[in-house]
């Protein structure tokens, strides 16, 4: 009789609760769930146990061994507060099975500071799998998994390279830093222009990967070619820049050509008759600054004639100032516009000219950058070589510090006038 009257009210009981389950189980933890189940169970009586099993879908074991431990029939656990389990409970850890896993595998992470210079990973990607299954060969049983749980114990962490090494750097290094700055400070002071010069890198023009991403309806990502190779229509871009210091205002002569002196110089030629000029009507000096090396080289002769014709086209004293080999990155066109021109077309292909121009022209900044682009399609043809009696024409001025190769003044030979000195 009582065992036909738990059955009619089992699937009602059994609903209660899972009820009050749903709303406890997300702030118990082991220990309370199995307490809790066991108190329904010891109130529900003859078959309790099995029905809050349904309900819960806890273990029959679990609850039976938590009405065990409501009824005192199990010591109670001393562990200290907030353990959950007895002390040594569960299965063992791995290391402790093991003890000269950490050691292998820290062996195999690390081949040229521990263990076996001849390792079988030190060419090979270290993944986790690669080093389980070497680990496994040294007989040593892990998954991949617990490999990736040992090395974030043992403080590793996937992490990718840092630029941070320079080579062997000019013992003059840090003092051309500063004579540069000295020089910005003054021709600022001055009201003068000062510009940094520099070439981005080629681009390829058409339907091809650009790194990045930006937003697309769901689903639709950009079709571009599978593999990099330029277009011989298109071809590619060499987008020269030059950065306003003082307004914060710069252009960008787009070539299709080579990236030569000529082109450098023309490039500058453009931006002081399209914007230069307006800034600084009264200029009689400029100051470029410019890493050593490309088409702006310190030690580049036609870079040095190029000038030489724009200071006597224009009447100013060009004042050079070359950054240091190996430290292009300080320049400031690097990490104040061109970086933001990147960012601006990230994840976009460069179809065609109009795209790159439209796209490096409407770059902007919270700081108020200005960018104006041109299309430059002149020639600019390779291989042209200085003579002596040209580069003697050349009236170039050095500087007292390194004036033969970093810093030095480009007087325009059509004025007689004395330059001022900055």
């Amino acid at each position: 009789m009582l065992c036909h009257v738990f059955c009619m009210v089992e699937p009602a009981l059994i609903e209660r609760v899972r009820r009050k389950f749903q709303r406890l189980q997300s702030v118990l933890d082991e220990r309370g769930r199995r307490h809790w189940a066991a108190c329904e169970a010891l109130e529900l009586g003859h078959g309790g146990i099995r029905a809050v099993a349904q309900a819960t879908g806890l273990g029959e074991r679990t609850i039976q061994r938590g009405c065990e431990e409501m009824r005192g029939e199990e010591a109670s656990d001393p562990s200290p507060a907030g353990r959950i389990r007895r002390s040594g409970g569960g299965r063992h850890a791995v290391t402790a099975q093991d003890p000269k896993l950490l050691e292998a595998l820290e062996a195999l992470v690390e081949p040229s500071a521990r263990g076996d210079p001849m390792s079988p990973l030190r060419w090979t990607c270290k993944s986790t799998r690669k080093l389980a299954e070497a680990l496994a060969r040294q007989g040593h049983g892990v998954s991949h998994s617990k490999v990736a749980q040992l090395l974030k114990q043992l403080d590793y962490r996937l992490q990718g390279t840092r630029k941070c090494l320079e080579g062997n750097s000019h013992p003059d290094r840090d003092a051309q830093f500063r004579y540069i700055n000295r020089c910005v400070r003054v021709f600022q002071r001055a009201g003068q222009p000062v510009i940094s010069v520099d070439a981005k890198k080629k681009e390829l023009v058409g339907p091809f990967a650009n790194r990045g991403r930006e937003y697309r309806p769901k689903g639709q990502p950009e079709p571009v070619r599978t593999h990099d190779f330029a277009d011989k229509a298109l071809g590619k871009v060499c987008p020269y820049g030059i950065y306003d210091l003082t307004d914060n205002r710069g252009w960008v002569s787009v070539g299709v050509d080579h990236d030569t002196a000529q082109f450098a110089v023309a490039s500058i030629r453009r931006w002081w008759a399209r914007m230069g000029h307006q800034c600084y009507p009264h200029a009689q000096s400029l100051l470029i600054t410019a890493d050593g090396g490309g088409s702006n080289a310190s030690r580049n002769r036609l870079w040095k004639v190029e000038l030489q014709k724009l200071a006597d086209e224009l009447g100013l004293a060009i004042y050079v100032r070359h950054f240091p080999p190996g430290t292009s990155k300080w320049n400031k066109i690097e990490h104040r516009m061109f970086c933001h021109i990147t960012e601006n077309w990230r994840g976009r292909p460069l179809i065609n000219h109009e795209v790159i121009v439209n796209l490096i022209a409407n770059t902007t900044t919270t700081k108020g950058l200005e960018i104006r682009a041109e299309l430059d399609e002149a020639g600019y043809p390779t291989g042209i070589s200085v003579s002596d009696d040209e580069f003697r024409a050349v009236n170039l001025v050095p500087a007292r510090f390194h004036g033969m190769d970093w810093n030095y003044l480009i007087k325009p030979r059509s004025d007689h006038r004395k330059s001022a000195t900055y």
